[in-house]
């Protein structure tokens, strides 16, 4: 009998806090693209704008808030995922189909999305402070100190708005990239061209990232809106019938910098969860 080995269920929160101190200038460019009530900036142009405002620190404002999503929002979707595909393909059953694959994403993310919620809309809220005037910036120290806050001055709330949205978003996220990696390497692997190394996690998170991009940005445009609002939508038909008064394209607005930064945030977790899985797995009997 083959041995092989097993993510443990925290590798997944670990790999993701690993790639989002990669990519988190491209997240906060993302939200301030997002959150533009007209197009004024493209990408390299908004990048510019914070560094010569703020100075090249401001790229990583809210870093602290996107650890702690990513221990939350990721730890919670890649465990329940992880775990689950592992218990039901053991036994000698055999992996799990695409669908039902796509269904515990699904769930994952779902459940992720909520409670990751509050550290989400922390994250969005600190990333967006440095493009408003002094006098109205939050100013939040850190995740916990914005967290606290807003339960205290805004209530609890205030302080899982948006999560329906999250919610959806974690969801759409999830299938992309979980279910579809690994479709993707069980594809890639199966040509026979090529083996189980990080080529093949590359090829594989990159076609995984692209998926979740594209399924996903109408969504994540929608909740940035909500998660940064200071009560001028009543809910989420009102952002999306706001949203859709500036044209369909702004449903899409911040894909390049979105793709940018999804993509090789996908592509170095599953990276750096391959190598985690590979020196410190679970040892288990194929």
């Amino acid at each position: 009998m083959a041995e092989k080995k097993v993510s443990r269920w925290y590798f997944g929160g670990i790999a993701s806090c690993g790639a989002a101190c990669c990519t988190h200038p491209l997240d906060l460019v993302k939200v301030h693209l997002q959150t533009q009530q007209e197009v004024r900036m493209r990408m390299m142009g908004m990048m510019m704008h914070v560094v010569q405002r703020e100075g090249v620190l401001a790229l990583y404002s809210g870093l602290s808030a996107s650890l702690c999503r990513q221990m939350s929002y990721s730890l919670t979707r890649f465990a329940i995922y992880e775990t689950v595909r592992d218990m039901a393909g053991g036994g000698g059953h055999g992996p799990m189909p695409f669908y039902q694959k796509v269904l515990l994403a699904a769930f994952g993310g779902l459940t992720g999305g909520f409670i990751g919620t509050p550290a989400d809309m922390v994250n969005v809220r600190m990333q967006n402070d440095v493009k408003l005037p002094p006098e109205l910036r939050r100013n939040y120290a850190h995740a916990l100190d914005g967290m606290f806050r807003v339960l205290r001055e805004e209530g609890l709330r205030k302080l899982f708005s948006g999560a329906t949205m999250a919610s959806s978003r974690g969801a759409l996220v999830t299938v992309g990239q979980l279910s579809c990696y690994d479709q993707a390497k069980q594809l890639v692997l199966g040509t026979g061209v090529m083996y189980d190394n990080i080529l093949t996690h590359f090829l594989a998170s990159f076609i995984a990232g692209g998926c979740a991009t594209f399924l996903c940005q109408p969504l994540d445009v929608m909740k940035t809106r909500l998660m940064n609002s200071k009560g001028e939508y009543v809910g989420v038909m009102h952002c999306l019938t706001d949203t859709a008064k500036l044209g369909p394209m702004a449903f899409y607005k911040g894909l390049v910098p979105a793709g940018i930064r999804l993509v090789p945030h996908t592509v170095l977790t599953f990276i750096f969860l391959e190598q985690l899985r590979k020196y410190f797995g679970i040892a288990v009997i194929a």
